[in-house]
């Protein structure tokens, strides 16, 4: 029987929930360098849950300093393959109020200073990325929130920019006529890497701002975006419990083999350190 699972990645105090049980960490070292954080396991009935912070404890890390790769490749080594994202955004929608809860499921990619895949070094592979967001997951998600009695924005298009300053408002104007409906700075290249790794991923917004674009309210700061984001820390806790107890693994998920048909790379030539380095991901490419 396939075990229960989930991969929560977020805030440091997500994982500070009265119903986990049994919760350890573990420090890990992957091919792609260090994890941003500790990993936090523990147990919510017969569902593993391993959290992960992404920006390291104390917010140490810029989106463009979080080393995406060694987060992903850490939540494989430790058995995950359903990640569950959560992230603060900015509207740009006027019905997407602060403190909306959005299943964002496709992305617009403005990041440049990022390393966004596993491949290369001798090994090409081009994995499909056209549904980024595993609907099986996501559909748990929902459920879990509506369980909850919270209202959800059901989809949504998040545009990732770089960071760490907040878009100029004609850069906010400009998303909003591209048809994306919240901005953000760390969807990208995490879920293009969970995709890479057959991890399926789903994305939780937590909307925490107008971004600029809306002139009749005041613009986006950290202050207000970490007002918002605290009270919405006991929803996504709540959200998390839900889902554990509601969660069914699917190891035939088409996510988790997003990898096949993929290598174009004869798998005779591919160097041996790069086979090292990314077989725990695609070694049954190469017949091993």
């Amino acid at each position: 029987m396939e075990e229960k699972v989930i991969g929560i990645i977020g805030g440091s105090g997500l994982y500070q929930m009265p119903e986990l049980e049994r919760i350890e960490s573990r420090r890990l070292s992957t091919p792609f360098g260090e994890p941003s954080a500790e990993y936090i396991s523990g147990w919510i009935g017969d569902t593993r849950v391993v959290f992960l912070s992404r920006h390291g404890p104390g917010h140490r890390f810029l989106p463009s300093e979080i080393n995406y790769r060694a987060n992903i490749y850490g939540f494989r080594m430790l058995g995950v393959r359903h990640v569950v994202s959560i992230s603060a955004v900015g509207s740009l929608r006027e019905e997407i109020h602060p403190g909306d809860l959005v299943l964002a499921d496709q992305f617009i990619d403005r990041t440049r200073l990022r390393p966004h895949t596993f491949y290369g070094n001798g090994a090409v592979i081009h994995v499909q990325f056209g549904d980024p967001v595993c609907n099986r997951l996501k559909n748990f998600l929902a459920e879990s929130i509506q369980a909850l009695g919270r209202a959800c924005h059901s989809r949504g298009t998040y545009v990732a920019i770089e960071g760490p300053a907040f878009s100029t408002r004609a850069e906010s104007n400009l998303y909003r006529s591209w048809g994306a409906d919240v901005i953000g700075m760390t969807a990208l290249p995490e879920a293009r890497l969970a995709r890479e790794a057959e991890i399926c991923y789903a994305l939780l917004a937590l909307c925490t701002d107008y971004d600029c674009w809306h002139e009749a309210e005041e613009e986006v700061s950290v202050e207000t975006v970490l007002r918002v984001l605290n009270q919405n820390v006991a929803t996504a806790r709540k959200i998390i419990g839900e889902l554990a107890r509601r969660f069914k693994p699917d190891g035939g998920c088409r996510c988790q083999h997003a990898l096949d048909n993929t290598l174009l790379t004869d798998p005779a030539a591919v160097p041996e350190d790069t086979r090292l380095r990314i077989g725990l991901l695609a070694g049954r490419l190469f017949g091993r």
